[in-house]
């Protein structure tokens, strides 16, 4: 891969982009993408753009990398932002100029860099299909304004500029390999109500002894359909909260539950199911993010097929589950490292994904 990808990458990791906060990063892809001869469009801080070969009447292809990141966490052993390649070098026990590291590095910039690299190695040639570039934004936390809205509002509308996708190619670390399937997400915020009291005449109804109760119920659920594709339902309780003072008993005790739903369940069933199970009240934040996988008969798998790719199912989510069409989700890196200290991406691993995602395209046969 060209270095001014690598530098791309660079300058994008020194530019704090949490969700929501992505116009500066965003910026600097545009100038990127202008200088290559390419004409970006900001949809809110979402980047669109197509070839200079698009027809209306051919399906369009959407290559998707979002560009938003999670906080440093602690612990990192080099800044964060502008590290170091001596230092970095040094921590993570690799050679000097194979790697780019910090935020955002594997998570996903990565993936951006790698799908711009692919976009211009197609920009002037004849496909099937339109090639379309979306990077998103507010990925890393579902916001309203990513794929949310372009998916939502904005391709609703049937007289935008740019065409809802007919099937997309999702850039995420998959460790070189195809996921063709891919967990939702269904987060619950559980209400447990007591009765307030003095702790030292045991007065009141302890709302905490209900949550661990409905906590204990949830631990030992188990979901009777086992998908083939993704296995069990994955759930965990990941926070609580509860209690004024030590000597009053709470009479509310708050906790979340993250759940990764299978293609056997609609993430209403789920709550359903386990709202049967608890006394607590379950609040879904957003019902919406369901499980997605790649059509079995469908363009890309014969895709896959054809170019022997590796392909798994992958527990984490990405833009996939709010895209509408026909994906498949990969790209370089390794999902281990993203929200992790001393995040990084191996340069070698963006070549492989370049060549991964042209031989794919390639392989689309209409």
């Amino acid at each position: 891969m060209d270095s001014g990808f690598t530098e791309l990458l660079r300058r994008m990791v020194a530019i704090p982009s949490l969700t929501s906060e992505e116009e500066q990063v965003r910026d600097e892809i545009c100038r990127f993408l202008v200088d290559n001869g390419v004409q970006p469009h900001c949809i809110k801080n979402n980047i669109l753009a197509l070839t200079p070969l698009f027809r209306k009447d051919r399906p369009t292809l959407m290559l998707c990398a979002h560009m938003d990141t999670v906080p440093a966490c602690e612990g990192y052993g080099f800044d964060p932002f502008r590290p170091s390649d001596k230092e970095a070098a040094k921590v993570l026990g690799l050679e000097e100029g194979s790697f780019v590291a910090g935020l955002g590095s594997n998570d996903d910039g990565g993936s951006v860099v790698t799908m711009i690299a692919a976009f211009l190695h197609f920009f002037r040639q004849e496909l099937p299909f339109n090639l379309m570039l979306c990077i998103s934004a507010e990925e890393e936390r579902s916001g309203a304004d990513g794929t949310r809205y372009l998916w939502g509002e904005y391709w609703q509308n049937s007289n935008t500029e740019f065409p809802k996708p007919d099937f997309a190619i999702i850039g995420e670390p998959t460790s070189g390999k195809a996921a063709t399937s891919e967990r939702g997400l269904l987060v619950l915020d559980g209400l447990a109500k007591g009765i307030s009291g003095h702790a030292a005449r045991n007065e009141g109804v302890n709302a905490l002894y209900i949550a661990m109760d409905d906590i204990a119920a949830l631990r030992s659920h188990r979901f009777e359909k086992v998908s083939p594709l993704m296995g069990e339902v994955k759930l965990s309780v990941t926070q609580i909260q509860a209690g004024s003072a030590h000597n009053v008993i709470p009479d509310s005790c708050s906790f979340v539950v993250d759940i990764r739903p299978t293609d056997c369940y609609s993430n209403t069933e789920i709550l359903e199911e386990l709202q049967a199970v608890c006394k607590s009240t379950l609040k879904a934040r957003n019902l919406t993010n369901r499980s997605s996988a790649t059509q079995k008969d469908g363009l890309i798998m014969k895709a896959l097929e054809k170019s022997g790719m590796e392909c798994f199912s992958s527990p984490t989510t990405s833009d996939w589950i709010r895209t509408r069409c026909d994906a498949v989700k990969m790209g370089p890196g390794e999902s281990s490292r993203s929200h992790h200290k001393n995040e990084y991406i191996l340069l070698g691993e963006m070549d492989r994904a370049l060549e991964d995602y042209i031989n794919l395209i390639n392989n689309i046969s209409l």
